[in-house]
């Protein structure tokens, strides 16, 4: 299924701040460039003076030799690799630290940053694979592994990281339902970082990795899935009372059966359950006299005895009881 188009996102929107890695910058004269340039041409003025030729003169070439000196003098930061132009064709890579180029000739196109970066990215209102509209945030680690690659064979690398990202994730949301994005929000970080590293392998960048920082829904859509839910936990609570209940029934059935089978058994468990109550309870009876007969109610009432029952002390705790209640 192929998602919703989206609104597209610039720079600022990404939090993405414009680097000076990728662009061109060919102005850094450093202390130790000015002063040679200043020493040469103090230098060529001095010869020309001692040569005899005028002041002016030997003053206009000692400045043209001093900016020319200064201006073969670059520099590149530790994290960063100079890119070297000689009469607009690739000559190589210069830095980190102080370097020369042939004035004039030589220029410096770009310094590639080689720290790990991150970007930011996301889609909004995406359709899932469920037709479900969603936003997702996410945020890229990435690192310039060849310089020369980033600066020849893409005009801004920071820019197609972002684009690339993008569409990668709008991709991978329509391949996805709901349900997935949410809980599975590594593997689709896992997914995203190996599409992205194939694609953007031969512009020198390597895709460290893609995290999913979030995953939104709209406040409707949220409700109604909460309702679900609820709906859902409370038909498993049903399901499984009815199980118990079940089991519970059968077990029943199971005694049942065994008790109409054996006389015996079914005598002396209601002898069991008669004596129970006599001697928790201390309550009075009135038994049938067949019943009696057939219960051995004497032998019952002789336990019962036996535990330490006694007739008239139920019969004195009634009255008690009675007495209170008036």
């Amino acid at each position: 299924m192929v998602p919703a188009p989206t609104k597209r996102r610039d720079v600022a929107q990404t939090g993405l701040q414009p680097a000076r890695g990728g662009s061109p910058n060919d102005t850094r004269y450093p202390l130790p460039a000015i002063a040679a340039g200043l020493l040469g041409g103090g230098a060529v003025l001095g010869g020309l003076a001692a040569l005899g030729l005028a002041l002016p003169i030997a003053g206009v070439a000692a400045a043209i030799a001093g900016l020319l000196l200064g201006s073969s003098i670059k520099y590149a930061d530790q994290w960063e690799k100079a890119v070297v132009l000689r009469l607009g064709r690739y000559k190589g890579l210069r830095g980190p630290g102080l370097f020369f180029v042939i004035p004039v000739v030589d220029r410096v196109g770009y310094h590639i940053d080689q720290r790990i970066r991150t970007t930011a990215f996301g889609a909004e209102s995406c359709l899932t694979r469920d037709t479900v509209p969603v936003d997702v945030d996410a945020i890229a680690f990435w690192v310039v592994y060849d310089a020369e690659r980033a600066a020849l064979e893409v005009q801004d690398y920071e820019q197609a990281v972002i684009l690339a990202a993008q569409t990668a994730l709008r991709d991978a949301i329509g391949k996805h339902d709901l349900a997935e994005l949410i809980q599975s929000r590594k593997e689709l970080g896992r997914g995203l970082q190996e599409a992205l590293d194939r694609k953007m392998h031969d512009w020198g960048i390597q895709v460290q990795s893609v995290e999913i920082r979030d995953v939104v829904i709209p406040q409707a859509l949220e409700e109604a899935m909460s309702r679900q839910a609820q709906a859902e936990r409370e038909r498993q609570a049903r399901i499984i009372l009815g199980t118990a209940e079940t089991e519970i029934a059968s077990k029943f059935v199971e005694a049942a059966e065994r008790y109409s089978a054996n006389p015996v058994a079914l005598n002396l468990r209601a002898m069991n359950m008669l004596y129970e109550s006599i001697v928790k309870r201390g309550s009075l009876m009135v038994v049938p006299s067949g019943l009696a007969d057939s219960l051995n109610l004497p032998g019952i009432l002789g336990m019962a005895g036996a535990a330490g029952f006694r007739p008239e002390s139920a019969e004195e705790e009634t009255k008690a009881v009675a007495g209170r209640e008036g």
